[in-house]
């Protein structure tokens, strides 16, 4: 559907709103009357933008916390061009996740999508891909440098460095731990020095007395 610009914007406007209301309410007791509350919108404007409905809108939304995550994490996640950049990465992942608690708005989005599991699944592996990337490409950018051995597979190192920190996210999302998501980090990180020039961690500034 072809839009125009005041389109765009009521479509995201609707998208944020609903997303506000799920991290509010929670996604079981989000209602389409109370997304219109909180948007301004009718319920004619709604279904001409979403004529799927409550799934269709619940997939914009979930694309737009997917977006998020990423966003979340820059500049640093497209800045990983020396070892303190990279810690600076990880602890602002940590700070992420310790800031959201136990709720992650993109995981619920993707829960509620059993009816079209086929594009929840494009949406996950569409922000996985995009995250695997641009932490494959810091890896790069560290092996033009000389910091990390040219012999790793870029890739793949990036695909376990993500699996950890989606592993610990988990753990955390389930336990209200953050030890195995700050664990997967920092051994991640340390793994791609290898263990002939293994990064150090940079001190943490003291306590204020």
């Amino acid at each position: 559907m072809q839009l125009t610009r005041k389109g765009v914007e009521t479509k995201r406007r609707i998208v944020e709103g609903a997303a506000l209301e799920i991290r509010s309410q929670g996604v079981f007791s989000l209602r389409l009357e109370d997304v219109m509350g909180r948007t301004s919108t009718s319920k004619s404007q709604l279904f001409h933008y979403f004529p799927g409905g409550k799934d269709e809108l619940l997939l914009e939304v979930a694309r737009y916390e997917a977006a998020r995550v990423i966003e979340d994490q820059q500049p640093e996640l497209g800045s990983l061009v020396s070892w303190t950049a990279w810690w600076e990465w990880r602890d602002k992942v940590v700070a992420r996740y310790r800031a959201q608690g136990g709720d992650c708005p993109l995981h619920v989005a993707l829960s509620q999508l059993r009816a079209t599991t086929d594009a929840a699944r494009m949406v996950a592996g569409e922000l996985i891909g995009q995250w695997q990337s641009q932490l494959a490409a810091g890896i790069r950018s560290m092996q033009d440098i000389g910091e990390i051995r040219p012999g790793l597979d870029a890739d793949r190192a990036a695909a376990a460095l993500l699996a950890g920190v989606q592993g610990g996210v988990m753990i955390f999302l389930t336990t209200g731990v953050m030890d195995h998501l700050e664990a997967a980090l920092d051994e991640g990180i340390a793994h791609l020095g290898g263990a002939a020039a293994a990064p150090a961690r940079p001190p943490r500034p003291a306590a204020a007395a």
